[in-house]
């Protein structure tokens, strides 16, 4: 499948749509939330029922997802490019845009190595692990 990135003008809202059930995406999803002072982001685990609509739309398997996605400025992106637009949206990690002369097939290449073994390396939930009541919050189930 092409993961280049989309526009979505009816998604007005900024969303990180993440594995709920993956450790280290529930832990991604924290560093944000940490980050995001701003409250710019809400945060969507893929299992949920407006996750599971968000995947579909964008041709990801919501059961076994090989990439997370995230909605900035009305445009979703995948992949390494998730993770880019996230931090480049983040005012003190705007640095890291530099990563983008990187090729994307090889920054992609690594985040499928991650993404594939995520579960063996990092541990998996049977559901999204939400945390403080802050970032429970900021979590969408249902379509806003």
């Amino acid at each position: 499948m092409n993961w280049d990135a989309v526009d979505a003008p009816d998604l007005t809202r900024d969303l990180i749509v993440f594995d709920g059930d993956c450790v280290l995406c529930s832990r991604w999803a924290r560093f944000v939330h940490e980050r995001d002072s701003a409250g710019r982001f809400a945060f969507v685990a893929m299992q949920s029922p407006y996750g599971r609509q968000l995947a579909a739309r964008f041709g990801i398997d919501a059961g076994r997802p090989e990439t997370n996605l995230a909605v900035i400025n009305r445009r979703v992106f995948f992949k390494s490019d998730t993770a880019l637009a996230i931090l480049g949206a983040l005012p003190a990690w705007r640095w890291t845009g530099a990563a983008r002369l990187a090729p994307r097939p090889m920054r992609n290449w690594f985040y499928d190595r991650i993404a594939r073994h995520r579960y063996q390396w990092f541990g998996r939930r049977e559901c999204c692990w939400a945390g403080d009541p802050a970032f429970a919050g900021r979590i969408l189930d249902q379509t806003p």
